[in-house]
């Protein structure tokens, strides 16, 4: 999680308040079971989040890299 989502509202599909009904009880120490529905949005969110990272590194990898020269070394 970064640090923004904490404090910037929730972003639209991403949770769901009205499906998340794990609530942990005092003295439990089974785990809760996850559906296959969690797992398939688990599995698209990792997804997106891969996504965007790559997409994210190419940004900084164009402005950070060495400036393409197209000048001549002068002959001697």
């Amino acid at each position: 999680m970064k640090l923004l989502e904490m404090f910037d509202a929730p972003i639209a599909g991403l949770q769901d308040i009205q499906q998340d009904n794990s609530k942990p009880v005092w003295r439990t120490s089974r785990k809760t079971k996850l559906t296959l529905k969690q797992i398939r949005k688990l599995r698209k969110m990792i997804d997106v989040r891969n996504y965007e990272k790559k997409e994210y590194l190419k940004k900084v990898k164009e402005q950070y890299s060495a400036a393409a020269t197209s000048q001549e070394q002068p002959s001697l």
